[in-house]
């Protein structure tokens, strides 16, 4: 019985380990066929790759395509500044102090739904189409998961942690900053990185209205020339930066919250 459970451990490993690059060979192969039947519109991914290559020769608009790849996460990187330096202790009140939440919980809660992207005409118009706008966007669409998933965090403590604390005659602040701070940390942390993965899909609409730079103008300016192998070119290039950055939080998260490698092993 030992010698077939081992088995099975051992064939699941081998096909969770084959699986990712199994897709991926299938995607590619499925790419392939498609663009057999229409080149115009589904260009191979020889003529894409030349294209990509392209990018790094040729500017466009004055920026190759590691200077559009930065101006994307310059924007990224100040809007989740302020999303994080605001959105953290904002969250904590409403999910702590239910004076605050009373006050500015219903607010945040009846403008929590309104899409980033819902906002653009009116920071448009109040705002102009320069640099500030685009990050005041970004800074929307990765302000509510910091706020959301702090609160929640704080709401989930473990009130038995609480009740121990008040018994060792801890008072509100030590209760706050060390009980109920490090265990919603995770939940905090999950916060941040769903702000990542957000502030990118944001950043791109931002862009594609006024920029001069960046992934979003990229595939805009595709779509103007109809420069199909631009586009793709863009949306394989927003592939691989949104995996970078998922790595980097998830590294970054085993290094603030160790014991969540623990929680996902179990």
């Amino acid at each position: 019985m030992k010698k077939v459970t081992g088995w099975k451990k051992s064939f699941g490993h081998i096909v969770y380990t084959i699986a990712p690059a199994l897709s991926l060979v299938l995607l590619f192969l499925l790419w392939v066929q498609i663009s057999r039947g229409n080149s115009d519109l589904v260009p191979g991914p020889d003529l894409v790759m030349k294209r990509f290559v392209k990018t790094f020769e040729k500017p466009i608009n004055g920026y190759l395509i590691f200077g559009h790849i930065l101006a994307s996460l310059k924007r990224i990187f100040l809007a989740l500044i302020f999303s994080l330096g605001i959105g953290i202790p904002f969250g904590i009140l409403i999910g702590w102090n239910k004076t605050f939440n009373a006050i500015f919980g219903t607010l945040f809660e009846f403008i929590r739904p309104i899409p980033p992207i819902a906002w653009l005409p009116l920071i448009v118009m109040w705002f102009g189409i320069g640099e500030f706008p685009k990050v005041i966007i970004v800074f929307i669409g990765t302000f509510t998961p910091v706020v959301v998933n702090t609160a929640t965090g704080i709401r989930l403590v473990e009130p038995l942690y609480l009740d121990v604390g008040r018994m060792f005659h801890a008072n509100d602040r030590k209760l706050l900053t060390e009980i109920a701070l490090p265990s919603a940390m995770q939940s905090i942390f999950a916060g941040f990185r769903t702000a990542t993965s957000g502030g990118l899909m944001v950043v791109l609409a931002a862009e594609m209205i006024g920029a001069k730079a960046g992934l979003g103008f990229l595939i805009t300016r595709g779509q103007d020339a109809f420069d199909v192998p631009l586009i793709m070119v863009g949306m394989i290039v927003i592939a691989i930066v949104g995996t970078v950055i998922s790595i980097f939080t998830d590294l970054l998260e085993r290094r603030i919250c160790p014991w969540s490698e623990n929680i996902k092993s179990d």
